[in-house]
């Protein structure tokens, strides 16, 4: 049976979401899987401390906008140094975890990861050589590498860390991204698909189950207002204000401890106000609301597969303004500042606005078929036992 290691990072929780679609795929297909934490392989002191700057990167206005654009974007010395310095520590921990597991497919959905990973697929100074000592560990290398590698980055504009020599297949969600691949690689071998989602958001509740589970009225205004995983900018008193403006408000603080005890307080006198904490149920809450408001991410595929308007919090720098104006593009959204009045205004004007179709691309079909012709093109797509080779509607397997 073929194995997959997935490699992730626990900075947020969309890197973990797409290695979650990754494994459900190829689970599907016959696949054992494991997905590991970047950033726990780093060890528990420089992951920590790597989360904390990136944390108070994000904190300072424009300190990462200006790192993202002026060091990570055209690959600056400053930004390959601090890759090295991970890779050091993370290409150990990862030759370990080849060794005992023996994948046929390595998926990194964590820049960090991508250049370690290459450096084991070397055969002059990688894990090939290192299976090769003639100590029982292994067969000697051979023409083939150990196994392949895919990058997956649903960023609309990969930054030089994503973009690794070495890497078999890069998987992004935009024309516009498959351009930002070619910019450090002409030659790369790119693969757009539909952005996968979390399966429940393929079978979502109904409006009216939803909000009959929430507590909504069925003919209320309902917003649903969340900032990721860390809930980035004051939500508390967006919340507030705008449940004092009249529409139902569902809104989530993720992990963030302190926003979630803020939320319970504002909410103590205001019925319409519904506060969470870190869910999983997000499709009943996207289901029972007429507008998103969240930070741009893959928060608003999730919106756009359930037919939801977007209003988007420009709070996240660097590769977040670039995902925004990318989903403004798309259109049915909008877009405000962080200020809490700001974000009210811009609110009640969507709510007057047409809700658009889901997107036709929000369908389990569309992401897995796309996945089995990545695994073809790296010479995968036969790996999987008979039993499980297809799918309905693969290309595999239709007549």
């Amino acid at each position: 049976m073929p194995h997959a290691l997935l490699v992730s990072g626990s900075l947020g929780q969309g890197h973990d979401v797409m290695a979650r679609a990754c494994a459900d795929s190829l689970e599907a297909r016959g696949w054992t899987t494991a997905t590991v934490d970047a950033m726990a392989l780093l060890g528990e002191r420089a992951g920590a401390a790597g989360e904390a700057v990136f944390r108070r990167l994000l904190d300072l206005p424009g300190v990462y906008d200006a790192f993202h654009f002026s060091a990570l974007r055209p690959g600056a010395r400053i930004a390959l140094a601090a890759d090295a310095a991970a890779r050091r520590r993370l290409v150990p921990a990862l030759r370990a975890l080849l060794d005992e597991q023996r994948p046929a497919l390595v998926v990194s959905v964590f820049a960090t990861a991508t250049s370690a990973v290459n450096q084991l697929l070397a055969p002059d100074r990688g894990w090939g050589r290192w299976r090769g000592r003639g100590d029982g560990r292994g067969p000697r290398p051979g023409p083939e590498p150990a196994f392949r590698h895919m990058v997956l980055c649903t960023d609309v504009t990969p930054h030089r860390l994503w973009v690794q020599p070495g890497t078999d297949l890069f998987l992004v969600t935009s024309e516009v991204a498959a351009c930002a691949v070619r910019r450090y690689r002409p030659d790369a071998a790119v693969a757009v698909l539909p952005a996968p989602l979390r399966e429940p958001f393929y079978h979502p509740p109904g409006r009216a189950e939803a909000r009959a589970e929430l507590g909504v009225p069925p003919t209320a205004r309902c917003v649903l207002l969340m900032s990721g995983s860390w809930g980035l900018g004051p939500l508390a008193r967006t919340a507030a204000q705008l449940s004092d403006a009249g529409p139902h408000v569902l809104a989530v603080a993720g992990s963030n401890r302190e926003l979630e005890r803020r939320l319970h307080r504002a909410a103590r006198h205001r019925p319409n106000l519904h506060p969470f904490g870190y869910t999983d149920r997000i499709p009943a809450l996207m289901a029972a609301a007429d507008l998103v408001v969240t930070s741009s991410g893959d928060t608003c595929s999730e919106a756009r597969a359930l037919g939801r308007r977007l209003l988007l919090l420009d709070v996240v720098q660097g590769h977040g303004r670039d995902n925004l104006q990318h989903e403004l593009e798309l259109g049915h959204a909008d877009v405000a500042s962080a200020r809490p009045a700001e974000v009210v205004r811009n609110a009640l004007a969507a709510l007057t606005r047409p809700a658009p179709p889901p997107s036709p691309g929000a369908t389990p079909t569309a992401w897995r078929t796309g996945f089995t012709a990545a695994l073809r093109q790296v010479g995968l797509a036969g790996a999987e036992p008979a039993a499980a080779a297809g799918e309905p509607g693969d290309p595999a397997t239709t007549p």
